[in-house]
């Protein structure tokens, strides 16, 4: 366990993180070094220096993941959390927790052989994920995870929790759905990336028998490059493992991964907008994607799987109907309303302008688009923030023009290539829901 650290004096000691800590990151660099170093440098230097380098490399980073982790401790100040690490150049990062949206609890595989979770922080209004705890013991972390958010207000508030001790289990929630890794399978392989993956298995047999041989190097380079090409599905795969839907209260909790597991808490009053998706291979089996928008989560963040915007990897059109009902209260999705663009439209949109249109529903903004893959953007008129009228050169020809429904989350949906005086009808209907709605919520 961390032993307590600090200036003495003060009411609560800072802790220090899990001392595996140091161990895990200096794997992590391993991967990162023998990817950097690349299949050439081997070729160039050979095994035995390729080798050399790599242990040179790593243990570099291991001795800089030990400083910085003897350099590095948390504790809880009032209603901030206050983190200090460097060794040169002291940083000390104070989060005020009353703008604490979540505590996301993140085991990679490491840290799952490990015994081991990584604790990240979402704030309203921040840039990236903040303060990622990596890593703390599993209890500690859940500990810590409740003491946040209880002091936060987000959970029910109860006696400090001491560091290491277990943790007081969290309510189960209400389960809304469970996909089925069978059906996670095989929407991957309804992919183009499989359908594509004979093919270049052809090419490489094809380019292996008229060389008549090739070196290691040539091989390990071809297959690094169809291993990219399968990426994107196989991560999709491992990421929505065993996913799983939670109602809890005003919140959603989503629990997915497979290498990496993760518990991600989505609250309700912050959804701006719903995408709802259906791929076409996935239409012949009835399958449909949901996905979220959230505010104050990172929509910068390098890695998509911190921004918590899974509702629904794949599911069919009933059980995305009641998880749609369950995130906006009232909205049928086998029921939305919506018209396509007047028939000029056709010259800027020649196959699509009959998915494409836009509907006003009793609770939300409705827009459609697509052609192969068609898609439909939900908005509830409390969460549009501003509306806006575009026109490009070859619509004010046409006397035609896009709205747009912009959100504080940054994508909001539009409404595109709708007749001018439409539009600007639209555009004024939007903005008068959009404030009757933000006063209703403020009323309540």
């Amino acid at each position: 366990m961390p032993a307590p650290w600090g200036p003495p004096g003060e009411t609560e000691p800072r802790q220090r993180l899990h001392p595996l800590s140091p161990a895990l990151h200096g794997a992590k660099s391993l991967v990162v070094v023998i990817a950097g170093l690349s299949w050439s440098t081997l070729s160039r230097v050979g095994f035995g220096w390729f080798a050399v380098l790599v242990a040179v490399f790593v243990l570099g980073a291991t001795v800089l993941s030990v400083v910085s982790w003897w350099n590095t401790g948390y504790h809880v100040v009032g209603r901030e959390l206050r983190v200090y690490e460097g060794l040169l150049w002291r940083r000390t990062r104070a989060i005020p927790l009353e703008r604490l949206q979540a505590v996301e609890v993140v085991r990679p595989l490491l840290a799952q052989l490990t015994g081991l979770a990584e604790l990240r922080l979402e704030v309203v209004g921040g840039g990236k994920t903040e303060a990622p705890l990596a890593y703390l013991g599993v209890a500690e972390a859940a500990a810590l995870r409740q003491r946040l958010l209880a002091v936060a207000g987000r959970a029910p508030a109860s006696a400090p929790a001491t560091v290491g001790a277990p943790p007081t289990p969290a309510p189960a929630g209400r389960r809304l759905h469970a996909v089925r890794n069978q059906d996670l399978l095989v929407s991957q392989l309804l992919t183009p990336q499989a359908f594509l993956l004979p093919f270049g298995v052809a090419f490489v047999v094809a380019q292996f028998l008229s060389e008549g041989s090739w070196s290691f190097i040539a091989v390990a380079s071809t297959l690094t490059a169809m291993a990219g090409v399968l990426l994107q599905p196989v991560r999709r795969v491992l990421d929505d493992w065993s996913f799983r839907l939670d109602a809890d209260g005003d919140t959603l909790r989503v629990h997915n991964g497979l290498l990496e597991t993760r518990v991600q808490t989505v609250p309700l009053h912050r959804v701006q907008t719903v995408g709802v998706t259906w791929p076409l291979l996935w239409r012949m089996k009835g399958w449909l994607r949901l996905r979220l928008e959230v505010a104050g989560y990172s929509a910068g963040e390098p890695d998509d799987r911190n921004r918590p915007d899974r509702l629904l990897p794949v599911g069919d059109a009933g059980t995305g109907g009641r998880v749609v009902a369950e995130v906006l209260p009232g909205v049928r999705l086998d029921a939305l309303p919506g018209t396509p663009p007047p028939r000029r439209a056709r010259w800027l949109r020649p196959l699509s302008r009959a998915v494409v249109g836009v509907g006003l529903d009793e609770r939300v903004f409705v827009a459609r688009s697509g052609l192969l893959t068609r898609s439909v953007t939900l908005v509830p008129y409390a969460r549009i923030q501003s509306v806006r009228v575009t026109q490009g050169p070859a619509q004010r020809r046409l006397r035609l023009a896009t709205v747009h429904a912009d959100t504080a989350g940054g994508a909001g949906a539009a409404a595109v290539d709708r007749d001018l005086a439409d539009a600007w009808e639209l555009a004024a209907e939007l903005t008068a829901r959009a404030q009757a709605a933000r006063a209703a919520d403020r009323s309540r």
